[in-house]
């Protein structure tokens, strides 16, 4: 790899690793793989799954990128391919059965789970796992556009222009959707935030 400078826009580092620097690739998944991992765990509800899924998009993207198109964002190319592998993904997945008794590892004779000393009081920890259900509750009982929109805006940390490219709406209509949905979600949590 030469010793030049990383490219600061994503097009520039697409065409230098096109041109043969692929170490370069690494910081592009830097770029973007926590917010990539953060809408993907919010589409798909599981942290493993979501760093599985994307680290495979990041991969199918390595093997597709000769096909991008720089007149376009890159982040949009990224998080429609993200998109839909979450929703293959959601299809193809199985009702997964978890046993909520503590496992009998030899150590212990399972029973209780025990409680870390450190960190939030077990009343903090069920009002914030409390609050957590009531915002996905309340996101899920939203229609569908809205709760993709709301997901690519917070969760996939997508400008309003990179969600318009993406949705191919126009931007007006992200910008109004987005409003709309923020302010269901208002109405349905009122109650939840005035105690």
């Amino acid at each position: 790899m030469s010793s030049a400078p990383i490219p600061t826009s994503d097009e520039e580092l697409i065409a230098a690793i096109l041109d043969g620097e692929q170490p370069l690739y690494s910081e592009l998944v830097k770029r973007y793989q926590g917010r990539l991992v953060n809408y993907l765990y919010r589409m798909l509800r599981n942290e493993d799954d979501a760093h599985d899924l994307a680290q495979e998009v990041f991969l199918k993207i390595y093997g597709a990128l000769d096909r991008f198109d720089p007149r376009y964002r890159f982040s949009t190319w990224l998080f429609r391919v993200a998109q839909n592998a979450a929703i293959d993904k959601i299809r193809r997945r199985r009702l997964k059965l978890v046993s909520l008794h503590r496992p009998d590892d030899g150590k212990s004779d399972g029973g209780d789970w025990e409680l870390p000393g450190k960190g939030p009081t077990p009343y903090q920890d069920a009002r914030n796992v409390e609050r957590g259900l009531a915002i996905r509750q309340a996101i899920d009982e939203l229609p569908w556009e809205y709760q993709e929109l709301i997901s690519l805006r917070h969760f996939g940390e997508l400008s309003y222009e990179e969600i318009a490219t993406l949705k191919e709406m126009p931007l007006g209509t992200v910008k109004n959707k987005l409003f709309r949905g923020r302010q269901m979600l208002k109405e349905k949590l009122s109650d939840f935030l005035t105690d």
